[in-house]
């Protein structure tokens, strides 16, 4: 699909969540921008149900970065996505999750804002909240907590702080959800066990929540890193831990991963 430009003006970019990787859970206003898009630059955690969706005559380019693989360095996504919308009118930046929620969509919006270009985000269910729930694990119960905190477990060099407070987390949160974790577990729940969170306290780890390969462990801070090496259990996933993990062996059997009525409908 092609949208024409005139000499004078530039295209816009939309920065778009493409929500935890579940096509059903994708907004409509998303779905119709992958339907009429010029381009789409998407990342490497876009599930492919939803690359499914964009149009046939949409150019399609993977800027999608991995731990240890990396396509694309931040710098020249941006850069990519202002030469984009320099030729195309409708340019989809499509980013697993939430653009906003460590997706770097803010990096994203500020250099195109800076080089003249419209741009606007779309924000995406994020799999801090999905992943849970489609585990049967609400982030917030009010008999099991009034708090959530989510964080990432991998943080980026020369960042404007040199690493997450552990220890107030462990004090200050009732649930703790980490997005990109997996790679730094023993140190994480070694500085959360040292700052007095105690080692029974439960932990769950989603992979490729809402997916239909999705995968849980379920354990607790003294259990999980040798759960995690006795398994393979492998990124990418999202950790929970606090108390909300105790109602999984109660809620798990009605979520839409382990409903027999859902999977009955959808092989309709």
């Amino acid at each position: 699909m092609s949208h024409s430009l005139t000499q004078d003006t530039f295209g816009k970019v939309y920065l778009v969540g493409a929500g935890p990787g579940d096509p059903g859970l994708l907004t409509l206003k998303a779905k119709g921008l992958l339907e009429h898009a010029d381009v789409v630059i998407h990342d490497a955690l876009v599930s492919p149900p939803i690359l499914a969706m964009i149009s046939e005559h949409t150019q399609v380019i993977d800027a999608g970065k991995r731990r240890g693989r990396h396509s694309m360095v931040q710098q020249d996504i941006t850069q990519l996505l202002i030469e984009q919308a320099k030729i195309n009118a409708v340019v989809v930046r499509l980013k697993g999750g939430d653009p906003f929620v460590f997706g770097r969509g803010g990096e994203e919006m500020m250099g195109l804002l800076e080089a003249g270009i419209d741009v606007e985000v779309v924000p995406g269910i994020t799999a801090g909240i999905a992943a849970p729930a489609y585990a049967g694990i609400p982030v917030t119960h009010r008999n099991y907590s009034s708090s959530v905190t989510f964080v990432t477990g991998h943080e980026a060099a020369g960042k404007y702080r040199p690493q997450v407070n552990w220890s107030a987390l462990a004090h200050g949160s009732e649930t703790i959800v980490i997005y990109m974790g997996v790679h730094n577990l023993v140190n994480i729940v070694s500085e959360l066990t040292a700052a007095g969170m105690a080692e029974e306290t439960s932990v769950a780890l989603v992979r490729w929540g809402t997916r239909p390969d999705q995968e849980e462990l379920i354990g607790t801070l003294a259990t999980i890193v040798q759960q995690v090496e006795e398994q393979q259990f492998q990124a990418p996933a999202i950790a929970i831990i606090g108390r909300v993990v105790d109602l999984y062996e109660t809620l798990a059997s009605a979520s839409p991963m382990h409903s027999p009525h859902w999977q009955t409908v959808q092989a309709r």
